[in-house]
């Protein structure tokens, strides 16, 4: 009774999950980390950007997944929930370039319409189901999108013909309704719920990242004992939306950072999504500016957060409550983001501003991502969903090689401004120290600049 709710297809039409769980099947999943060579000015035309940050590479994880027999590289987002590609009736010059779904005999049609808007760009399009296949899972009639339009995602700069959401169904574009998303299906393969996760790690070159779903990759980590578990944030009485977490503080060269009150009801602290699909990690520019200020040479221009190339830091995020709280440390390459560099002089910093996110407080993207293992849990009959962490970064060894690689870091060490301004508001010192000789054009900018290296990204 229940599935015939869900969907409008006839019931031969409902996901089913096929999948090859015998001896000898493997539950691993390519994860294959692509250059984005998409350029600012396209994506940005008519906006006044500093075109030197085209050369600044970033870089997408994507998978590999079969829809109707179609091969398609999509990327690996945490931080969205529907599974979308662009369509061979996308003409847009955004959609270029890409391998486009066409029309099978399995496809069932509808005419519910999709749209998703993201921080930069949008995509509109239809509904349908077909067979879609993820390693060795295989979803019967699984409900996607096809993208009739996109705008300003630049797809052709990363290769990747749409996203893989694995989000929770609330914050789905594609009611549910229509069908089950892409995760529920996955999930509802394993009986056993204790193998209803899926985990990740993004790595750092283009052979050391690892996606699992159902089991642990034993290159980091051999049981679940190695993770540490906190139950996913929800505010008092509302749905599961993102993947998210009290983010307690942090921790410069050793020193606590304390962070403002968050905005979220019923939060105990600071909450923090863990996205895939964002580069940098993203905060209230009050505590980011006051962060960069602690770190010390930092300087605020027209392409955001910039700091000497060689500035060696050690920085912590304190993630969890109580007994589940720790420390996961960042390494300092992913501070001074070299990979965001234009001169090897001034690095773009991996903290930025972003004031524009509602359901949470901070985003932790890839440049605090690629420092830990992460599994991501449903819910069961007896606790709600969890992630579980474990940091991979040894401090001494990453600030050990970070200076080898950079030089010594001849700036003058910073006071660390551990207090937090707790009334949520800009007090005048604050404004100074996130205001630039710029103005206001500039910081204007600066935002838009943020916006393009979130990603595909939903408006939280």
């Amino acid at each position: 009774m229940h599935p015939t709710t869900r969907s409008p297809f006839p019931l031969s039409l409902l996901s089913w999950v096929w999948c090859a769980l015998s001896v000898g099947a493997s539950t691993r999943i390519p994860l294959y980390r692509v250059p984005r060579l998409d350029s600012v000015s396209r994506r940005f035309s008519g906006v006044n950007v500093d075109l030197s940050l085209e050369t600044s590479n970033q870089f997408a994880y994507l998978v590999n997944v079969s829809i109707g027999g179609e091969e398609f590289m999509v990327l690996l987002d945490t931080g969205s929930s529907d599974l979308w590609v662009v369509s061979s009736d996308c003409s847009t010059s955004d959609c270029e370039g890409v391998q486009k779904y066409t029309r099978t005999p399995s496809l069932s049609q509808t005419d519910v319409p999709f749209h998703l808007n993201y921080l930069v760009g949008n995509v509109s399009g239809t509904v349908g189901a077909e067979t879609v296949t993820l390693g060795e899972f295989q979803v019967s009639s699984q409900i996607f999108a096809m993208a009739e339009e996109t705008n300003g995602l630049g797809l052709h700069g990363t290769g990747n013909s749409g996203i893989m959401g694995l989000s929770f169904p609330a914050e789905a574009a594609i009611s549910d309704t229509t069908g089950r998303t892409v995760v529920e299906n996955l999930f509802s393969a394993f009986n056993d719920t204790s193998r209803r996760f899926f985990a990740f790690k993004l790595g750092r070159d283009q052979t050391s990242s690892s996606f699992t779903i159902g089991e642990l990759d034993p290159a980091f980590a051999n049981a679940t004992d190695d993770m540490t578990y906190n139950p996913v944030f929800a505010s008092g009485g509302a749905l599961y939306d993102y993947w998210k977490l009290p983010l307690q503080s942090l921790t410069v060269n050793g020193t606590s950072f304390a962070l403002a009150k968050s905005r979220m009801d019923g939060a105990p602290a600071p909450i923090a999504v863990l996205d895939t699909g964002t580069t940098l990690v993203l905060g209230p520019s009050q505590d980011v500016a006051r962060f960069w200020a602690s770190v010390g040479g930092a300087r605020q221009t027209d392409r955001g957060w910039e700091v000497p190339c060689n500035r060696a830091v050690v920085v912590g995020l304190v993630l969890g409550e109580g007994t589940a709280q720790k420390e996961y440390t960042v390494d300092p390459a992913d501070i001074s983001w070299k990979e965001g560099s234009v001169d090897n002089v001034w690095c773009l910093g991996g903290v930025q501003s972003n004031d524009e996110v509602y359901s949470a407080d901070w985003l932790l993207g890839d440049t605090f991502l690629r420092n830990v293992y992460v599994t991501h849990h449903a819910a069961n009959d007896t606790q709600p969903p969890k992630i579980g962490l474990r940091g991979l970064t040894d401090p001494a060894a990453a600030l050990a090689a970070f200076i080898a690689d950079r030089g010594a870091d001849s700036g003058s060490p910073a006071q660390v401004l551990s207090q937090a301004d707790h009334t949520n508001s800009l007090t005048g010192g604050g404004i100074c120290g996130i205001a630039t000789a710029s103005g206001f054009v500039a910081g204007a900018v600066i935002l838009v600049l943020v916006f393009s290296l979130t990603g595909y990204r939903r408006k939280y």
